[in-house]
């Protein structure tokens, strides 16, 4: 009777566990979605420093009694560059956003605004992505909802287009305004 070898287990046995993973991963509450701590928290702040001549975003700022955005950008970012519309067509409806720009330099960062025009209430300039790590982002852009209070209600990774904005961003966002 021939043996079976235990390391002859052992591929069947990883893929089992990979597929395991994968099929509970698919039947999580929010599969795009990335968890947030700050939820339910309030908003960690904003960057000291001012970007050039631009308005700059104050603590206060985040606690204005409206609802208000905070998004996370470069002028590096393709998809920064592909919510800008939306973030200008939000900006004139009257929606305050308060802009982060991080891990970018002054001068590209002002040169862009300048450019393609400024949706942002206040920016704060966070050269070495310190203030993005207190909010936990990962990548631009990223958007946070708060409430009149600086209260962070929800977390959207990746830009304010297609069906992704139109199916989590937007429900979340018309909840927080009472819509």
């Amino acid at each position: 009777m021939a043996r079976i070898s235990p390391l002859m287990l052992a591929p069947p046995l990883i893929f089992a566990g990979f597929a395991a993973l994968a099929f509970f991963g698919m039947y999580r509450d929010d599969p795009n979605g990335i968890p947030s701590t700050l939820v339910g928290r309030m908003a960690p702040g904003v960057p000291d420093l001012p970007l050039a001549d631009f308005p700059h975003a104050m603590p206060e700022m985040l606690a204005t009694g409206e609802v208000t955005l905070v998004n996370f950008w470069a002028s590096w970012c393709p998809p920064c560059r592909a919510e800008h519309p939306k973030l200008l067509e939000m900006e004139a409806a009257g929606i305050n956003i308060i802009g982060i720009n991080f891990k970018d330099t002054e001068r590209a960062a002002t040169t862009y605004l300048i450019n393609d025009d400024n949706p942002f209430a206040g920016i704060g300039f966070d050269p070495q992505g310190r203030m993005a790590i207190e909010w936990g982002v990962t990548a631009p852009p990223e958007t946070f909802i708060l409430d009149g209070e600086g209260t962070v209600l929800f977390r959207f990774a990746g830009p304010l287009v297609g069906s992704d904005y139109e199916q989590r961003f937007l429900p979340a966002f018309e909840a927080a305004r009472g819509e």
